[in-house]
């Protein structure tokens, strides 16, 4: 069952059996509803499912970067719901279907700026919404219980799952540009209160 983590922002997550996994996509259903990545293939009609619960009907799908976990569904997606997409124009992932846009660093997509993240993968993006005070942080960071620590912080994506981590920090200096309350991740737990506060002590360590 879907979860609104926010008012007017469900975390939808899906349980992969034969792996034990879980993957998540994020709907956004205040003006045009939005879904935000799109999960595993293997997952995608419990996705379709959740959404159709809400008795939401999405208009657009967002990816933030090419991984399988996040670009997966798409094409299911779109065939389900006749979506507009966004993809980043780094992304070279094959879909059946091409996008309606490709978008880059400070791009503008409806209530969403863009910010390019690169570090876990080169074509990373996190989507902010400084009026509603939401960061959707695509792979740029994760929630820390996702390595066995507390719940309601943040920790860099897992170096095994990395191009570059050195990368990966800087880009959580990027996002520090923009004011948001709370963060979004797609690997843990989300950071639903002072996540940009969290997010600075993280970077700006004493003694950095």
């Amino acid at each position: 069952m879907p979860t609104e983590v926010v008012d007017g922002v469900f975390d939808i997550t899906s349980l992969v059996e034969e792996s034990g996994k879980r993957y998540r996509v994020f709907l956004f259903t205040e003006g045009t509803p939005t879904i935000l990545d799109a999960g595993l293939a293997q997952s995608v009609e419990t996705v379709i499912d959740a959404i159709d619960d809400l008795g939401v009907v999405p208009e657009r799908l967002i990816i933030t970067h090419g991984d399988g976990d996040h670009i997966g569904g798409f094409d299911a997606l779109v065939d389900e719901y006749d979506l507009e997409t966004w993809v980043p124009e780094r992304t070279t992932a094959a879909t059946e279907t091409e996008p309606t846009h490709r978008y880059g660093d400070g791009d503008t997509i409806g209530r969403f700026t863009a910010v390019h993240a690169p570090g876990h993968e080169p074509d990373n993006h996190a989507l902010v919404d400084e009026d509603a005070g939401i960061a959707v942080m695509g792979d740029a960071a994760s929630g820390a219980d996702q390595r066995g620590l507390p719940v309601g912080y943040f920790h860099l994506p897992p170096a095994y799952y990395s191009t570059d981590l050195n990368r990966a920090e800087e880009s959580l200096e990027r996002l520090l540009e923009y004011e948001f309350d709370v963060g979004l991740v797609f690997h843990g737990s989300s950071v639903t209160e002072n996540a940009r506060e969290k997010l600075d002590r993280y970077v700006n360590f004493p003694g950095k």
